[in-house]
C-alpha cells in the first residue's frame, strides 16, 4: 500500500475543488454567447468521456491499474446518471439565478448528506453535525440575501438548485462506496457514461426531438431557458466552450478529488473541497460580473465554519490514532 501523502492530496483536492467551482460562471458566459442549457451540459459530458478514455487507455499502457467487472462497471453507471442530473439540474438553475448563488445551493449538498447518511446508518446525528446543520442553513439565507433587496431570486432557480444539491449528495454518497478498488480515471470514465445517458436524454427531448415528446417537451422547456422555440443543436459549442467545461468539469475534477482523498482523508478531504464556494463567488465577482455585498461573504464564511465544525471531530480522532 502506498504511503499517504497530506501536503500532495490537499493540493490535489484544492485544485480539483476550485477546478469544479469555475463551471457556473463559464456556462454563464456560454448562455450570454446564445447556447442553450442541452448543448452546454451534452458537450460537456461527451467530450468529458472522450477525454477520460484517451486518458485510461494511455493509462493501461503503462501498467495494468485494475480491472473492472461486469458488476463494478453496471454500479458505476448506475451511481453516474445522479452525476447527469446534477449538471443538468444546476445548469438550469445557473439560467436563472446568479452563479454565485446556485453554488451556495449546490452546497446544500453537506447538510443533505447528513440526513442520507443518518437514514442509511438507522442512527441521529450527533449535536456537532445538528448545529453545523443549522450554520449552514442559516449561512445559506444570508449568502443568498433572501431577506434583502438586492439579490434577483428567481424561485425556479431556487428549487433547481436545490435539487442539484440533493443529487449531487447522491453523487458523493455513491462514489464512497461503489467500486473503490478501482483507479480514478476508470471510475470517473463509467460514472460519466451514466452522467451521459441522462444529459443525452434530456437534449433529445428538449432540442432534438420535441414533436415526439410534446408533453415533456413543454414541461421541460417551461424551467429552461430554451422558450424561443426549437432550433437545430449548435454543434459549435464543441469547438468552444464545450472543451473548457468539460476539462474543468468532468475530467480534472473527479480524477484530482478521487486521487486526493485517499491522501487526505475524508475529513480533511471535505474541508479543503469546500474551497469550491470562496472560488466560484469570487470568480462569477471577478468575470461575470455578479454583485456580491458583505452580508453574502459572511453567509459564505458560516458555510465554511459549519464544514470545518462537522469534520473537526474526525480529524481530531485520527490525529489522536
Amino acid at each position: 500500500m502506498k504511503e499517504k501523502n497530506i501536503a500532495k492530496g490537499v493540493l490535489l483536492i484544492a485544485c480539483g475543488a476550485s477546478s469544479f467551482g469555475m463551471l457556473a460562471s463559464f456556462v454563464k458566459l456560454a448562455y450570454q454567447a446564445g447556447f442553450t442549457t442541452a448543448e452546454v451540459t451534452f458537450s460537456q459530458v461527451t467530450l468529458g468521456v472522450l477525454g477520460l478514455f484517451l486518458i485510461n487507455l494511455f493509462r493501461n499502457k503503462k501498467r495494468d491499474s485494475g480491472s473492472a467487472s461486469s458488476k463494478d462497471i453496471r454500479q458505476l453507471i448506475l451511481a453516474g446518471t445522479s452525476m447527469g442530473f446534477t449538471s443538468v439540474l444546476y445548469y438550469m438553475a445557473v439560467s436563472f439565478i446568479d452563479a454565485s448563488i446556485a453554488v451556495v445551493l449546490l452546497m446544500q449538498s453537506v447538510w443533505i448528506g447528513v440526513v442520507i447518511e443518518s437514514v442509511m446508518t438507522k442512527t441521529f446525528p450527533s449535536k456537532i453535525k445538528l448545529l453545523a446543520v443549522a450554520l449552514i442553513l442559516f449561512g445559506t439565507a444570508l449568502a443568498t440575501n433572501i431577506m434583502g433587496d438586492k439579490i434577483d431570486l428567481d424561485y425556479r432557480g431556487l428549487i433547481l438548485g436545490f435539487l442539484a444539491s440533493c443529487s449531487f449528495s447522491m453523487t458523493m454518497f455513491t462514489s464512497n462506496y461503489v467500486a473503490n478498488h478501482l483507479p480514478a480515471p476508470k471510475r470517473s470514465f463509467f460514472m460519466l457514461l451514466g452522467a451521459t445517458v441522462i444529459v443525452s436524454i434530456f437534449t433529445f427531448i428538449t432540442q432534438v426531438g420535441p414533436n415526439n415528446f410534446a408533453f415533456m417537451y413543454d414541461l421541460l422547456t417551461s424551467i429552461t431557458d430554451n422558450t424561443s422555440g426549437v432550433r437545430d443543436f449548435n454543434f459549435s459549442i464543441f469547438l468552444n466552450w464545450g472543451l473548457l467545461l468539460a476539462l474543468f468539469g468532468t475530467i480534472i475534477p473527479p480524477i484530482f478529488l478521487n486521487m486526493g482523498f485517499p491522501h487526505a482523508g475524508v475529513g480533511l478531504g471535505s474541508i479543503i473541497s469546500s474551497i469550491e464556494l470562496p472560488v466560484s463567488v469570487t470568480v462569477a465577482y471577478l468575470i461575470v460580473h455578479e454583485p456580491v455585498i458583505a452580508i453574502q461573504w459572511l453567509g459564505i464564511a458560516l458555510i465554511l465554519s459549519a464544514i470545518v465544525l462537522m469534520n473537526s471531530q474526525l480529524i481530531f480522532k485520527k490525529t489522536k490514532n
